[in-house]
């Protein structure tokens, strides 16, 4: 963790602009106690003041997706992948949080168990200008594919509910032209390298156990539901074990047993 939150600290003292950090890595990876743990070091060592957020926070609300699943396709029902989040309002986020000029705002907040944005209330206030900004989300900096490797499908899924590739491209393009945009801002990435999309199964299921005992009676999936739910995210979490492991600026190694293995400055 040192290390990391001096690439940050050193990122910031450069221009002592706010600097935006993707945290990025596959479902279960520990994104969350990650940036949370970065944050109480980079205040303590470095006196930087440290916003975090996540990529699901910007899901678009129930009603949007309802919308997306009737005119694209039915898998848009799903959030998750590239297409269901607002990615203006994202885009707009991070612009206002790097402003020299700064103003409040407030970044939303997304409720799993109710599968929609909550009220306004609920949105975190940022007050100050923050140091850093912890950008954390399974797809942050995911690139697309090549067209090439849209044609065969990578599970049952995409084999029979999304014969014409609709869904799949779509997400594609999303990736090519508004998530592009977004990721543009970021100053640094740090990737947390799973050993497996294997593993990013088994991890997703502790995370929905654990969601079972805190959800006081809310919506959570049964390991079958969690089985199909993960396949929206095979696609791209594989290319993005391929890729991301020379783009982002520091990788970092998880072992099968989910302990961080290795550091990697690129």
């Amino acid at each position: 963790f040192l290390p990391m939150s001096k690439m940050i600290h050193n990122g910031y003292l450069k221009n002592k602009k706010t600097q935006v950090i993707g945290l990025t890595g596959g479902q279960g990876s520990g994104k969350s106690t990650i940036s949370n743990i970065l944050k109480i070091i980079l205040k303590e060592s470095f006196s930087l003041k440290t916003v975090i957020f996540s990529i699901d926070d910007f899901y678009k609300t129930l009603k949007q997706r309802e919308n997306m699943s009737k005119n694209i396709s039915p898998l848009f029902m799903t959030r998750g992948v590239p297409g269901t989040h607002d990615t203006k309002m994202l885009l707009n986020t991070i612009k206002a949080l790097k402003k020299t000029r700064f103003k409040k705002i407030l970044i939303p907040k997304f409720n799993k168990g109710f599968d929609d944005r909550t009220s306004k209330n609920k949105w975190l206030r940022v007050n100050k200008k923050p140091n850093i900004v912890i950008f954390e989300g399974w797809c942050v900096g995911a690139e697309p594919q090549k067209k090439n490797d849209l044609l065969a499908p990578v599970n049952a899924l995409e084999k029979h509910e999304d014969k014409k590739k609709i869904w799949r491209n779509k997400v594609n393009n999303e990736l090519k032209k508004d998530y592009k945009k977004v990721f543009k801002l970021l100053d640094k990435i740090i990737f947390l390298r799973v050993p497996s999309f294997k593993h990013v199964f088994k991890w997703r299921l502790l995370q929905e156990k654990k969601l079972r005992i805190t959800s006081k009676g809310k919506k959570t999936m049964s390991d079958n539901q969690i089985k199909n739910f993960i396949m929206f995210y095979e696609r791209l979490t594989k290319h993005m074990l391929k890729k991301l492991v020379y783009k982002a600026d520091l990788v970092i190694k998880i072992d099968t047993k989910h302990r961080l293995k290795s550091i990697k400055f690129n």
